[in-house]
């Protein structure tokens, strides 16, 4: 069966995504923070919520390979789908990464080459160059940061870009290639190319161990350049994990009703449900102990992450964020057949959903406009636009290829999948 991208859905994509261009352009414009910085914030958060919820369909696909998962077989198109959004979520980062390294944003503080030298020259044209060393007619640096500079040789110069690009590159390759593979499996059927990819998968999830950690080091905690936790990658990446389950469970469900997906059973439903249940209770599991360790130990240099958020106006949202995304599925969705049932699914998928992007918009903002935030249509407009991308692009990779990948080994199992 193939899918067609057309009729409501695909208007309201475009209809969303109009919203966001003019949120984007009006946002600019209006926004009178230095270096339009609230303008910059907002599209880090918006470019990475999505790019991480590809990334986490990228992952869990792999996981499917890698574990030799038979039940998800019958929906792995809707997952390549999702993670084809890849490369444009990675290029919005770029584009952020690429205007705070020329100065247009200051998101980034470290970016600031002042801040790693010692000393200053003022030269008789007026002109200021640093150095480390004290050299004649040099002064200390007013801008000088011993904890930034001690930094430099993982955060300053080529290492930070090297593995920026690394990064995109390892997902693009392996997205690309699944896919092909995939498709490649429809034509020639056995088990050789499935086996393959059995292979290449273990491999993807040894590189997604080390990057999923490393770019959330680089991509966000970066932004407090002061602080860091050991937790941090864990915490993340649990957050792209299951952003990435509700939108496929959502999706799938919606794609049921419009009469695609009709061997999509309880059972897949349940499964869905499962994990969007486990990842939010392990999304909260590491909130907690993040929290709580930093909290109770009381050390100035970590405690600063969370007073900076709890003793200013970002108190209300941290903690109702906290609240729904764990209390709201646990209590919910804790019984079997609130897991099968999609008037407990979809109302909990929506919240938690929001729960999740409001958790990424606090990872950023906080850091970056400190307690000069605003938050009005400009943020509205930019989540719904990137939303209607997203979407936009999924569908759109949906109906490229057979919705069923009919040679997997696995499929029959998947479609006759009963507990």
């Amino acid at each position: 069966m193939e899918f067609k991208f057309e009729g409501r859905l695909k208007t309201a994509s475009m209809v969303l995504m109009v919203i966001g261009v003019i949120a984007l352009v009006g946002g600019f414009i209006t926004d009178s923070s230095d270096h339009h910085q609230r303008w910059w914030a907002n599209l880090l958060v918006n470019g990475f919520f999505y790019f991480a919820i590809a990334l986490g369909a990228l992952f869990f696909y792999a996981l499917q390979y890698a574990a030799e998962v038979g039940w998800s077989a019958y929906i792995k198109r809707f997952f390549e789908a999702m993670y084809a959004y890849i490369p444009y979520g990675a290029a919005v980062i770029l584009i952020v990464l690429l205007a705070g390294q020329f100065h247009a944003h200051h998101l980034y503080h470290w970016m600031d080459h002042t801040l790693y030298h010692e000393f200053m020259v003022v030269g008789s044209d007026g002109a200021t160059t640093y150095s480390d060393t004290k050299e004649a007619g040099a002064v200390l640096n007013p801008n000088y940061d011993h904890i930034i500079a001690n930094k430099s040789a993982y955060l300053g110069g080529w290492f930070f870009w090297l593995r920026t690009i690394v990064y995109i590159a390892t997902f693009v390759i392996f997205a690309r290639l699944f896919r092909k593979w995939s498709l490649q499996e429809d034509e020639v059927g056995g088990t050789k190319i499935h086996f393959m990819m059995y292979r290449r998968s273990a491999l993807f999830l040894v590189f997604f161990a080390v990057f999923s950690s490393t770019l959330s080091w680089d991509w966000l905690m970066s932004i407090d350049t002061h602080w860091f936790s050991t937790l941090y990658g864990w915490y993340v990446f649990s957050g792209m994990w299951v952003g990435c389950m509700i939108f496929a469970l959502v999706s799938l469900l919606y794609l049921r009703t419009k009469g695609y997906f009709q061997e999509l059973n309880d059972s897949h439903v349940h499964d869905l449900a499962k994990w969007m249940f486990a990842i939010s209770m392990l999304w909260a599991y590491l909130w907690f102990s993040q929290f709580m360790l930093i909290w109770y130990s009381n050390i100035p240099e970590e405690v600063t992450y969370f007073t900076q958020r709890i003793f200013t106006d970002y108190k209300v949202p941290f903690f109702i964020m906290f609240f729904i995304n764990f209390a709201v599925p646990f209590y919910v969705m804790i019984a079997r057949d609130a897991k099968r049932n999609p008037r407990f699914i979809l109302p909990v998928a929506f919240l938690i959903f929001v729960g999740h992007f409001v958790d990424t918009y606090l990872l950023v903002i906080p850091g970056t406009m400190f307690d000069h935030n605003e938050f009005g249509f400009m943020e509205v407009g930019m989540f719904l636009g990137f939303l209607g991308l997203f979407v936009y692009v999924t569908f759109n990779a949906l109906s490229k290829a057979p919705l069923i990948a009919k040679n997997h080994p696995f499929l029959q199992e998947s479609q006759e999948l009963h507990h």
